[in-house]
C-alpha cells in the first residue's frame, strides 16, 4: 500500500527523499506551491532527507513513536471510535477550569491513569480540564514547554490514542478539555525545523533565542503551520479550547497579527463543526486588545490569564514581597480591591519591578470572564525554588479565604491540580534531557537563578533527578484525611454556590463593589445580594455588610451575624446574603 508524502522544505536545493523501511524515494517539487515537495511511497514509518542529509522527522508529524529525533508515523484519525456522542461542547463564560499535568497527576503519569480520576473532578464541580502541553519532548518527564513536533503527542503519556481516550472519557462525563500549546518557541533539543526552512528569524529575539518567524520572508508558511497545528487539536482530538503560552513573545509586525488570524480560523472551525471553541492567552502585556473583538481592532481571543489578580491575592495571604510581588505588597488588599473592580492592577501605573509604567485599563464595565483568576498555577508554584505550594505556609482558614475570593470573583476561576485539597506535595521544576550537556546547563542555570536570591546550590532541587519528579506526583490518599478533606469540601461548596447562584458568577466588573481595611486586614466583596467577607487580620473583627445580614450561606471558621455586620474570627470567611 502506498501513501502520499509532502513537506515544505525551501532550504533543500537539489532533492528531497522520503525514507521508508530503509529505502529512499525521491519527491518532486510542487510547481504551484513554492518550497513544497511531494510524491508517492510505501506506507510505513518515515523520515525526510534533504539534499542527501540525515533522516529528519516530519515537521507535521502526527506521531513520533520513537521520540522527537526518530522517524514519524501516520495516524488515521478517522479510525478512532468516539463515544462522546452526547457532548455538544460548552462556552467558556461561567465555567471553572482545572489545570492538570498528565505526568504528575498520577503515579503512572498517563492519559488513561488521569482518566481514572475524572469522577473526582465531576464531584468537585469544575467544567474544563486544562492539560499542560502534551507535544513530544526528549526523555520521559518534563513540564512540556520544551516540546517539539507540535502536531504530535508525547508517547510516554499514551500517544495520540491515549489523548483521544482521555478527551472521550471527559466528554462522556460532561467535562470539556482545554490544551496548553506553545507557539512562541520549540525545545532546544529535538527541534529540526531550521533544517527545513525559515521557521525562525533573527529579526526579533525572545528569551528562547531567535523568534518564531511570523513576519519575515517565508512567514506565510510558518503561520499556516502553527494555525494548522492549532486546528488539528480542535478538530482531530475534539479539544474544546486552547491555552496559548506566552503570547507576548509572539513578535509580529504584520498588519494582521498572528493571534488575530488564529482566532478568525478557530471561529470558522467552530461554525463549521457547530460547537463552541475558544482561545485563552497567557500574556504579560496587560492589554485589553488581546480579548477585544477583531472588529474593534482587537485580536479576538476569548480570555487571558490575569497574573495581577494572583499577585495581589498571594501578597494579601502570604505577605511576600520579593520580585514582582513588590508592586502589590505595599497595600495588597487595596491592590486586590482594584483588580476585582477593574480587572488589571497595572493599567498604566508605575511598576517598580519593571522600572517603567505598565499596562492600560481593561475597560469600564468590561466582562470579567475574559480574565482568568487563580491562586495557584504551574508557573506560580513550579517557578519557586522549592516548588512549594501556598498550602505549606498558610493555615487552612487562610487557604479557605483565598479559595472564596477566587471562586466568587467576576473572573473565570481556575484551580491547579491538588489545590482543592491543599495538597502537601510540592510541584517542582523537572526535566529529563537526554543530552548530557543540555542537562547540565539546565541544572546549573536553575542554581544560578536562585543563587541571586540567596539560595544555596544544594538546596535547589536538581531538575534531572528522578526524585524531583517523584516528589511532584499528587498523593491521592490526602483528600481522605484532615485537614485536606475539609478544604476539599469547601471548594465543592463554593463551586456549587457559584453554579446555583448566578450573582456569584456575574462577570460585570461595573457591578462589583469592594470594601476593605488595609490595617485591620479585612475585605468584603459585594456580589449582588451576597457578601464575601474575609478576615485576614490577626484578631477577630466586625465587618460591614451594607445591609441586614439575612443568611450565612457558607462559612469557614467562626462566624456570627450582628445586624448589618458579620463577626469573623481571624483567618475566616463567610458568604452572607443580605436584604
Amino acid at each position: 500500500m502506498s501513501s502520499r508524502y509532502e513537506v515544505w522544505a525551501p532550504n533543500a536545493t537539489r532533492r528531497v527523499d522520503v525514507e521508508v523501511g530503509g529505502s529512499a524515494y525521491e519527491l518532486a517539487r510542487c510547481p504551484d506551491r513554492d518550497g513544497w515537495w511531494s510524491g508517492e511511497a510505501p506506507a510505513g514509518d518515515y523520515a525526510f532527507r534533504l539534499d542527501g542529509g540525515p533522516p529528519l522527522p516530519d515537521p507535521r508529524s502526527p506521531r513520533q513513536p520513537y521520540g522527537p529525533d526518530g522517524p514519524s508515523r501516520a495516524v488515521d484519525h478517522a479510525a478512532f471510535r468516539w463515544s462522546d456522542t452526547g457532548w455538544r461542547g460548552r462556552a467558556l463564560p461561567g465555567a471553572v477550569l482545572y489545570e492538570l499535568h498528565v505526568g504528575t497527576f498520577t503515579a503512572r503519569g498517563t492519559f488513561d491513569a488521569a482518566a481514572e480520576h475524572l469522577d473526582h473532578l465531576v464531584e468537585l464541580g469544575v467544567d474544563f480540564v486544562e492539560l499542560m502541553p502534551v507535544c513530544p519532548f526528549p526523555g520521559k518527564h518534563g513540564w512540556g514547554y520544551d516540546g517539539v513536533s507540535p502536531w504530535a503527542v508525547h508517547e510516554p503519556y499514551g500517544g495520540p490514542e491515549g489523548l483521544k481516550r482521555f478527551v472521550d472519557a471527559a466528554h462522556r462525563k460532561g467535562l470539556g478539555v482545554v490544551l496548553d500549546v506553545v507557539h512562541n518557541h520549540l525545545g532546544p533539543s529535538g527541534n529540526h525545523l531550521p533544517a527545513y526552512g525559515p521557521y525562525f528569524t533573527d529579526r526579533h529575539h525572545t528569551p528562547w533565542g531567535s523568534a518564531v518567524n511570523l513576519d519575515a520572508p517565508g512567514s506565510d508558511e510558518v503561520r499556516a503551520y502553527l494555525v494548522g497545528s492549532a486546528l488539528a487539536w480542535l478538530r482531530d482530538y475534539r479539544i474544546d479550547g486552547l491555552r496559548l503560552d506566552a503570547v507576548h513573545a509572539l513578535v509580529d509586525d504584520r498588519a494582521v497579527h498572528f493571534l488575530e488570524e488564529l482566532s478568525c480560523e478557530v471561529e470558522r472551525l467552530a461554525t463549521s463543526s457547530n460547537r463552541p471553541l475558544f482561545l485563552i492567552a497567557e500574556s504579560d502585556l496587560n492589554t485589553p486588545r488581546t480579548t477585544a473583538a477583531r472588529e474593534a481592532g482587537g485580536q479576538g481571543l476569548t480570555a487571558q490569564w490575569n497574573d495581577d489578580f494572583h499577585h495581589a491575592l498571594h501578597c494579601a495571604l502570604t505577605g511576600e514581597s520579593q520580585g514582582y510581588y513588590a508592586d502589590f505588597a505595599t497595600a495588597p488588599l487595596t491592590a486586590l480591591a482594584k483588580v476585582l473592580r477593574h480587572g488589571f492592577f497595572h493599567d498604566g501605573t508605575w511598576s517598580s519591578f519593571r522600572g517603567r509604567s505598565h499596562g492600560r485599563p481593561f475597560g469600564a464595565g468590561a466582562a470579567g470572564h475574559r480574565l482568568l483568576g487563580y491562586l495557584q498555577t504551574h508557573d506560580q508554584v513550579g517557578n519557586r525554588a522549592l516548588g512549594d505550594r501556598i498550602s505549606t505556609s498558610l493555615t487552612p482558614g487562610r487557604l479557605a479565604c483565598g479559595a472564596a475570593l477566587v471562586l466568587t470573583s467576576p473572573f473565570t476561576p481556575m484551580l491547579f491540580m491538588g489545590e482543592e485539597w491543599a495538597a502537601a506535595t510540592p510541584w517542582q521544576y523537572f526535566t529529563d534531557h537526554t543530552d548530557p550537556a543540555l542537562a547540565e546547563a539546565v541544572r546549573q542555570g536553575r542554581r544560578r537563578e536562585f543563587a541571586e536570591h540567596g539560595w544555596a546550590a544544594e538546596a535547589v532541587p536538581d531538575p534531572q533527578e528522578p526524585a524531583t519528579v517523584l516528589r511532584s506526583v499528587l498523593d491521592w490518599t490526602e483528600p481522605r484525611r484532615a485537614p485536606h478533606a475539609e478544604l476539599l469540601d469547601w471548594h465543592r461548596t463554593l463551586i456549587g454556590l457559584r453554579r446555583a447562584r448566578p450573582e456569584l458568577a456575574d462577570p460585570d466588573l461595573g457591578a462589583v463593589r469592594v470594601e476593605h481595611d488595609e490595617a485591620a486586614g479585612w475585605l468584603v466583596l459585594h456580589r449582588g445580594p451576597y457578601r464575601i467577607a474575609v478576615n485576614l487580620g490577626p484578631d477577630g473583627a466586625l465587618l460591614p455588610l451594607g445591609g441586614a445580614g439575612r443568611e450565612v450561606v457558607a462559612a469557614f471558621g467562626a462566624v456570627a451575624l450582628e445586624g448589618e455586620t458579620v463577626r469573623l474570627a481571624a483567618d475566616s470567611v463567610a458568604v452572607v446574603r443580605v436584604g
